[in-house]
């Protein structure tokens, strides 16, 4: 991965985890989504496996879907 995600922090309320994105709340993880993230948090980069479970990472792809021909009057204005 080239750009490395960052800036991500998790809590443990209660049964619940709190996944916050540079201060902000991202997502609230609860029942076995919860679980299963207190038991790999430990194993790998928490900082990815925090952008996986938000959402919050480039998938590698958006250079290609820009150019696509379904996205093409989708582009953003310059500047």
């Amino acid at each position: 991965m080239a750009n490395r995600p960052s800036g991500f922090t998790y809590e443990l309320v209660g049964n619940d985890v709190v996944i916050r994105h540079q201060g902000r709340r991202a997502t609230t993880l609860r029942g076995i989504s919860a679980e299963r993230f207190m038991s790999e948090v430990d194993d790998g980069d928490p900082q990815e496996l925090m952008a996986r479970v938000t959402g919050n990472y480039k998938h590698g792809n958006e250079r290609t879907a820009k150019n696509h021909p379904r996205n093409l009057g989708r582009r953003s204005p310059p500047g």
